[in-house]
């Protein structure tokens, strides 16, 4: 072997043999053992069906979208408030360091900070969340099983709290909105009935449609009498002259029926202030009604609807409309799982390994080069 061969081999010895064999030991000798306890929950949730459904005559319960309350509760877990709330309740700072002396690798120094014991919970603390099924996994290390057990079990409690705010969030939203949009509906339908009260009262017509109809029947009828008064005056006058006075009351019956035909027609399509129609035309009383009609009947159809929503959501208020389903308890476990002891000492000599041959590659290279 030449000199550089000795060097090589040295290298090795001091790069990857020696510091794995450093790791390996306190694996095995020094790290303490930690346990871990696992717990699984879903997010179930309820919404009401919306008021445009209402307005077709649903009123039927669905179940919503849970992906984004699963969103909210993976970021509780991993934020800092939950983090005080749970060193309060378990004590993290003092069971974490309290190997301190013994583990510095896998403990937590005694005067850490907030900040430091938020960056160390994401190292004893790991979350699993399936967006598409909404289903979370929670793995929690502890240096004892009941410890681990107690800080799964405090996430739980401390997510189903998140849940419920949110619950009571979304029902005081619910009966707020409800609540307004009924005010609003109840407001617009007593525009609508004060002004079709409004226009009765200017008119002193209360339904022009049957106004309408009983002056028709009135012009039906002069017709009627129109029509007999012809007859009759034909008749006379196949047995009475010009000059007979019966011809001649007659003709001025005719021709006051007529008048009065004309009358009532000119009183239906033009503009007369004896009618008692405010001195406006039929047709445009008629255009007025109707669209006061269709305002109002749109305004009880929206205050229909907006009644039935707050029924709704008055029901909803009654009852947990989300809630926190644990489909896994906290486990409480037996064997220590970590840590990994071979898993960290096979990928602490990999990585040893394959930075040792590239340092060597690149010492060659530029050996060969010079």
């Amino acid at each position: 072997m030449k000199r550089r061969h000795w060097g090589l081999a040295l290298s090795f010895l001091l790069m990857v043999i020696a510091p794995f064999v450093v790791v390996s030991s306190y694996l095995s000798l020094v790290a303490e053992d930690q346990y871990g306890s696992t717990a699984g929950f879903i997010v179930r949730s309820e919404e009401s069906s919306s008021a445009s459904e209402l307005l077709g005559g649903l009123a039927q319960i669905a179940g919503g979208s849970v992906s984004s309350d699963g969103d909210i509760l993976y970021e509780f877990i991993l934020s800092q408030p939950l983090i005080r709330t749970v060193e309060e309740r378990v004590g993290l700072r003092e069971h974490y360091s309290a190997h301190w002396g013994s583990d510095p690798a896998f403990a937590l120094w005694p005067d850490a900070s907030i900040e430091d014991l938020e960056w160390f919970w994401r190292r004893v603390v790991r979350v699993s969340y399936d967006q598409s099924s909404g289903l979370t996994e929670l793995r929690v290390q502890a240096f004892d099983p009941d410890t681990a057990q107690q800080i799964a079990q405090a996430i739980l409690d401390e997510s189903q709290k998140v849940i419920n705010a949110l619950n009571d969030q979304a029902r005081a939203d619910a009966l707020r909105y409800a609540t307004s949009d009924l005010d609003e509906a109840v407001a617009r339908l007593k525009t609508a009935r004060e002004a079709l009260t409004a226009f009765r009262s200017r008119t002193q017509i209360v339904d022009p449609d049957s106004d309408l109809e009983g002056r028709m029947g009135v012009l039906s009828s002069l017709q009627q009498q129109l029509a007999q008064a012809l007859i009759e005056y034909d008749l006379l006058r196949e047995q009475a002259s010009e000059s007979d006075p019966r011809v001649t009351q007659a003709q001025r019956t005719i021709a006051a029926i007529r008048g009065r035909i004309a009358e009532e027609r000119r009183n239906v399509a033009t503009e007369n202030p004896e009618t008692g129609a405010d001195g406006r035309d039929y047709p445009e009383l008629l255009a007025e009604y109707e669209g006061l009609m269709v305002d109002r009947e749109y305004a009880e159809q929206s205050y229909r609807a907006a009644l039935a929503s707050l029924d709704v959501a008055k029901a909803q208020a009654l009852r947990q409309s989300r809630y926190l389903a644990t489909y896994l308890a906290p486990t409480l476990a037996e064997t220590s799982e970590y840590p990994r002891r071979l898993t960290l000492a096979g990928l602490t000599g990999l990585f040893l390994l394959l930075a040792w041959g590239t340092l060597a590659l690149v010492y060659y290279s530029i050996r060969d080069r010079a």
